[in-house]
């Protein structure tokens, strides 16, 4: 049985990485009472990470006098900035095999037959589309023979809306399944990767004060308040320091910020958060302007090696394409970055290949592991001036740079395209207020 020391705890090595090389690496089992004939059973907890997930417990009960079992998951990383939702269009069998890991607090939803699973209503969970339609399944007759013989008409109906989800596995018509997760810790599988899923939608949203207050991150009565004037200017002239935790180990940390005025653009703020025990570096950005009136995109023509030398600041809200490559990664993937192209690049690289948890270990499809491989290969190739392509930001809040070195004068390799926000992307960026007659005359 595995044991949680202080000395684990303080040196980060709680939580370890999925992989087949780690023998020693042991389930903690606790003794622990069945909810189903109240004897005692066993629970396994496993503290692990899984790449786009952070940190997790995954726990696995099972009683030995009458066999019942269950298994739960939940994050053990930081809430995210914004939350997330999913929407993907379910058009073939195939697509129930995609991974899911569904957050406590999000919320699932299957329009077409008006069917919700409110959040914390369900324990977070690590399965397939399939999986999630046999625990909803499953959590509906659970009290079904209680209820034909209180209330046989209840029980009627809800047999009948059962056999609907059942005949969801069949695909005989697509469906819609959405998984919306205020604390930005759920994700479904794109099996296409690195190329864009047209089946799926992800889209970031920011938080209600509501979905705050239900994530325990803000508290009832709390107000926010504007900064004043004086607090600006000391940040402007100063590096503020305030205390963390590290996002890979979780151990103490501190991360550094400033207000930073880019050239021929406008003020950022840079946060950089730096570990002493396990070593991470991180940085992120944020616009420190509004949001333009106009959305933004800056192409590329890479044409020498030292254009990976240019900065490039990618804002939350902005997508990066390469044609060639015909690939596309949408807005937040990797949040805010200040960086040079080709560390951004890297991070990329790291993403979809590195740190993809669907190719890990031996569970990983070949021909899926090979196009990636073959994806972060050309990736390399780019970085070292082999293959020539287009590099495109695309932010339609207008708030991504990439670095001129022609300065003040035009750059021949630099195209700027400013162009209307369509009414999806003023609601992906939370200005349904703004709304044009433009706008309205579409929703009619």
């Amino acid at each position: 049985m595995s044991v949680i020391s202080e000395e684990n705890v303080r040196g980060g090595s709680v939580f370890k990485d999925i992989g087949g090389d780690d023998g020693d690496w042991e389930p903690t089992e606790i003794e622990s009472l069945c909810m189903n004939c109240h004897l005692n059973g066993m629970t396994r907890l496993l503290l692990t990470k899984i790449p786009f997930f952070k940190e997790v417990i995954v726990s696995s009960f099972s009683c030995a006098h009458c066999g019942w079992s269950n298994t739960e998951i939940q994050s053990a990383g930081r809430i995210q900035e914004q939350g997330i939702c999913y929407t993907l269009k379910v058009k073939t069998k195939q697509d129930l095999n995609r991974e899911v890991v569904k957050a406590d607090s999000a919320t699932t939803k299957i329009p077409e037959l008006d069917f919700e699973i409110p959040p914390y209503t369900q324990k977070g969970a690590l399965s397939t589309i399939e999986g999630l339609l046999d625990r909803a399944v499953a959590g509906l007759e659970q009290d079904q023979p209680v209820r034909r013989a209180t209330d046989p008409d209840v029980a009627e109906k809800i047999d009948e809306f059962i056999q609907k989800l059942q005949k969801l596995k069949e695909v005989e018509n697509e469906f819609t399944l959405v998984i919306e997760d205020p604390s930005g810790n759920s994700f479904v599988e794109n099996p296409v990767a690195p190329q864009k899923d047209e089946a799926l939608t992800v889209t970031r949203f920011k938080r209600s004060a509501q979905q705050d207050v239900q994530l325990g991150i803000r508290a009832d009565d709390e107000l926010d308040g504007e900064p004043a004037g004086n607090d600006l200017d000391t940040m402007r002239n100063e590096v503020l320091v305030f205390d963390t935790n590290c996002p890979e180990c979780n151990a103490p940390a501190s991360t550094n910020m400033k207000l930073v005025q880019i050239p021929h653009f406008k003020e950022v703020i840079i946060m950089a958060t730096n570990c002493d025990s396990c070593g991470h570096r991180t940085n992120e950005v944020k616009s420190g302007g509004a949001t333009e009136d106009l959305g933004t995109k800056i192409t590329l023509n890479i044409t020498d090696p030292s254009d990976m030398t240019r900065d490039v600041l990618k804002s939350e809200t902005c997508s990066i394409l390469i044609p060639e490559l015909d690939f596309e990664l949408g807005m937040a993937a990797l949040g805010g970055k200040f960086t040079t192209l080709e560390g951004l690049l890297k991070d990329v690289k790291d993403l979809i290949v590195s740190k993809n948890p669907f190719i890990c270990g031996d569970s990983g499809p070949t021909d899926r592991m090979q196009k990636l491989m073959e994806f972060g290969e050309k990736l390399e190739k780019i970085m070292t001036g082999e293959v020539n392509v287009h590099f495109v930001l695309d932010d339609p809040a207008g708030n991504s740079y990439l670095q001129n070195v022609y300065a003040p004068d035009p750059d021949p390799e630099i195209t700027v395209e400013k162009y209307t926000r369509t009414f999806e992307q003023n609601e992906d960026l939370g200005l349904n207020d703004m709304k044009t007659e433009g706008y309205q005359e579409e929703e009619k």
